[in-house]
């Protein structure tokens, strides 16, 4: 008795083992943790501080907030994530497109300048509800409704909020003082040239000098993929130099702007901040609903890309989780949505991590900047926070990516295209939703207008093809061969017995004018169905009725697994599964129906 209960404590205490390790990943390579595998985390968690500092600043702007608070999105959330993340690679903080859209959908409502408080306390809320729906996902598993976003989708509506996220840096990169709050294409371009009474000289030849000394630095680390080190410290060293530059010119008396001074010391607490009710509770849920579901689908592509080149594994529901009690915990600390940032975990990722420790390195480098070092950051021009933002976001413009997709599916290409000119000439909300929109009514149509072929023998064999791929193939005297390759419900069995009707009509005819045999037969190759409801077994019914009226016989091929047991469950006559008309393969049913047609045997042997 004794054995036993140890056996059982035994193994409840292996089961809460495994689910604290489910639950907190750094708890199954923690204990085997090694010096040698510190020294790598450190030295990429250094790199990517380097990174995520001048990157934190910027994208703080981008989203209209104040810029420590950038800072504080690179301190709280990268620590969360190295306790509940399942990424070795991903570098976590601020991303171009999540403050992008956060800012932008908040200013539709609220002004960051006249009432930056309020501006600050919805931007909490939003990244409160975005981690709660990103863990919500992860929890119940629901993690399929990010898929909806297709590649395609993504790459059209990166590529238009990435021309528009450098468009918004016209205003720094220029000087202009007054920019249109609007984030579309016309209204951006005529801010731009209607105020060309602000541009400042100074500060449009020190954007460009900045400007080209990162997109060269870049170019040198996709060149030599070893020389990552080099964009990876090249935005801390412009900010280096840029403050350098001003401090000592007294630029700033030039019309420069900078960012002012930064408020020293660790992120303060913000639970209080939070909103819960109001009139503006519909526009923090809406906008923590988009910018989660980008931030999220940004996230777990970025840590699957990485965990394939080394050949690991990354749960989608962990990371979901992961990622948004991250942002949970972090609108308690006045951070705002965060993610895994791919330019950050490439930095990351050539550097040289081994572990999730690289975060807590990188959050360190950030706590002490924040501690120590935000009165040097007092004199940095705005300038080249736009020229970094720029250089970080024209990477999200694949010309390749669209180019294939071109190639291999136009319908696929359209959808891009929408994504894109919705987020340039529309807004970056309704560009995603126009784009999601028609990729639903693709699926809706590929389900209601499903596929059907008609198949033609390869003379010599008993092989049959689709007839308009195949140009050897040929038709079989007598019969008129389908294949449905699609489930059959209730969605699209009008669509698949008119479709079918109308290819026996243009046999027909096509027969008639080659005056030739009738149709005696009709095949049709359910192998490629993989279910079918109530409605799919009386359009079957009422197909063999109509066909039998005309004297031609319906003949099944291959119904597999659940359509067979139905097809049996509802044939209660025997008449649809009897022999004779069930058969294995459409060459043995040609074979064996062949020979009850008078004359016709010897034209298919």
């Amino acid at each position: 008795m004794i054995l036993c209960g140890n056996s059982k404590d035994s193994h409840w205490k292996k089961k809460w083992i495994l689910a604290a390790q489910y639950i907190f990943p750094i708890l199954q390579w923690g204990p085997s943790y090694s010096f040698k595998l510190f020294k790598s985390d450190f030295v990429s968690g250094l790199t990517i501080a380097s990174l995520a500092i001048p990157q934190g600043i910027s994208y703080a702007k981008l989203a209209s907030l104040p810029p420590i608070v950038g800072l504080y999105s690179s301190f709280v959330p990268p620590l969360v994530y190295a306790v509940l993340g399942s990424s070795r690679d991903l570098a976590v903080g601020p991303v171009s497109i999540a403050s992008l859209i956060l800012g932008s959908m908040l200013r539709q409502e609220v002004s960051p300048t006249s009432d930056p408080l309020l501006f600050l306390q919805l931007a909490f809320s939003s990244t409160l509800f975005a981690g709660l729906f990103q863990a919500s996902l992860g929890l119940l598993r629901l993690g399929f409704i990010i898929d909806f976003l297709s590649k395609a989708t993504l790459i059209g509506f990166m590529a238009g909020a990435a021309i528009i996220v450098s468009l918004q840096q016209l205003k720094s990169l220029l000087g202009i003082t007054h920019f249109t709050k609007q984030m579309e294409l016309v209204s951006v371009l005529s801010s731009v040239f209607h105020n060309t009474n602000e541009w400042s000289w100074q500060t449009i030849l020190m954007g460009f000098c900045f400007l080209v000394f990162l997109l060269l630095a870049r170019h040198v680390s996709m060149k030599k993929p070893r020389l990552f080190w080099v964009s990876a410290g090249a935005p801390l060293v412009s900010v280096i130099l840029s403050t350098i530059l001003v401090f000592a010119f007294k630029a700033q008396r030039q019309g420069i702007s900078v960012i002012g001074k930064l408020q020293e010391g660790l992120n303060p607490p913000s639970w209080n901040m939070l909103h819960y009710h109001g009139s503006y509770l519909g526009l923090v849920v809406k906008t923590g609903l988009v910018t989660g579901i980008i931030s999220l689908t940004e996230g777990i592509a970025v840590g699957r890309t990485f965990a394939a080149l080394k050949n690991y594994q990354v749960d989608g529901n962990k990371e979901m989780m992961a990622i948004g009690l991250m942002n949970v915990i972090g609108s308690t600390t006045s951070c705002y949505v965060t993610t895994g940032a791919f330019s950050r975990s490439a930095v990351n990722h050539n550097a040289g991590a081994k572990t999730a420790v690289s975060n807590i390195i990188m959050s360190v480098t950030v706590m002490m900047a924040l501690l120590f070092l935000m009165p040097l950051f007092q004199y940095t021009p705005d300038v080249v926070l736009g020229a970094i933002i720029v250089t970080a976001v024209i990477g999200l413009v694949d010309i390749q990516a669209a180019c294939q997709i071109w190639k291999i599916d136009k319908f696929d290409f359209f959808v891009m295209l929408c994504a894109f000119f919705g987020v340039i000439f529309v807004s970056v909300e309704s560009g995603l939703a126009i784009a999601v929109g028609i990729s639903l009514f693709k699926i809706l149509l590929q389900v209601t207008r499903p596929k059907t072929v008609i198949l033609g023998n390869i003379p010599g064999t008993d092989i049959f093809r689709n007839l308009h791929h195949y140009k050897e193939s040929m038709r079989i005297p007598g019969f008129v061969i389908l294949r449905i390759e699609a489930p059959i419900n209730f969605a699209n069995t009008t669509y698949l017995k008119e479709r079918t009707l109308r290819w026996i009509d243009e046999y027909e005819t096509e027969e008639g004018t080659k005056k030739q045999s009738s149709i005696h037969f009709l095949i049709l190759d359910l192998s490629a169905v993989s279910s079918i409801d109530t409605s799919g077994v009386s359009f079957l019914k009422d197909l063999k009725k109509t066909l039998e009226n005309t004297g031609t016989e319906l003949v099944l091929v291959n119904p597999v697994g659940e359509v067979l047991e139905k097809l049996q469950r509802a044939d209660n006559d025997r008449d649809m599964t009897r022999p004779g008309t069930l058969f294995l393969t459409v060459g043995e049913a040609v074979a064996a129906l062949s020979s009850t047609m008078k004359g016709q045997s010897s034209s298919y042997v």
